[in-house]
């Protein structure tokens, strides 16, 4: 089990913090008027260009807040397009993962492309955008925009949790992207993680430490019922959590 990370304390942290939340703040804005630019440009050129932001930012969380991150699993990531499943505990993985995986886009709720400045950009970038409230045509909308960007070469990260989850605890594992891969044939990388242990979901402070990401082995679709992918990839992130994570035992 790794040690639980270093709560420095005092008035250091909170001025780290403020810097990180404070030059993030400046770079989203101006970084997305700029992206803006780049919208005649094909997907590959919009995408290298608008996730420089995100190199930036996490390179300036390490400088202001003493936060990084370490990768074990890189060997098991297949050389082809594939769905990315993953813990959600903070907003680190949805730009930490943007390093560790090839070009992709992401399955999120449509609402946030509506966002002022950081919404426009993502927009450029070809979501999968879903109407939560849909139901099963959520499903259906998931299925058919996930298909047509996994053909079109892009990787696909989905949080099958749905919402950010406080360290040491398990959402419920939602199926939509269990459907899509028994759907399409592509097969899901599971990753575990333990950055809400540095950056909590609703908090403002993040303490210095190295994140650790572990990349589990590909959960092949085929021949599998939904039920039975979904249950694998749950499996296979959570079995991963105790080892990396201190909440984990202390809400057990």
């Amino acid at each position: 089990m790794r040690a639980a990370p270093r709560d420095p304390g005092g008035s250091a942290v909170w001025i780290r913090s403020a810097l990180y939340a404070g030059g993030s703040a400046v770079s989203i804005v101006v970084w997305a008027l700029l992206s803006l630019l780049t919208a005649p440009l094909p997907l590959r050129l919009r995408y290298r260009f608008i996730t420089l932001w995100t190199r930036f930012n996490l390179r300036w969380l390490r400088w202001t807040c003493g936060l990084r991150h370490e990768v074990r699993g890189v060997e098991n990531i297949p050389p082809g397009p594939a769905i990315v499943m993953s813990k959600h505990q903070s907003a680190w993985e949805t730009m930490g993962l943007q390093l560790i995986f090839p070009p992709q886009t992401w399955v999120l709720k449509r609402g946030l492309l509506w966002v002022p400045f950081f919404g426009w950009a993502l927009a450029l970038l070809r979501p999968v955008a879903i109407d939560r409230k849909a139901g099963r045509r959520a499903v259906e909308q998931l299925v058919e925009q996930g298909t047509r960007r996994l053909r079109a070469g892009l990787w696909l990260v989905i949080f099958p949790e749905g919402t950010r989850v406080a360290p040491g605890r398990t959402g419920r594992y939602r199926i939509g992207g269990a459907v899509l891969a028994q759907r399409s044939g592509y097969p899901i990388v599971p990753v575990a993680h333990n950055a809400g242990d540095y950056w909590p979901r609703r908090g403002f402070l993040k303490r210095p430490g190295v994140i650790q990401v572990v990349i589990g082995p590909p959960v092949d679709p085929h021949d599998k019922g939904v039920e039975e992918i979904i249950a694998e990839v749950r499996d296979r992130i959570e079995g991963e959590m105790p080892a990396i994570s201190p909440a984990y035992h202390r809400n057990t």
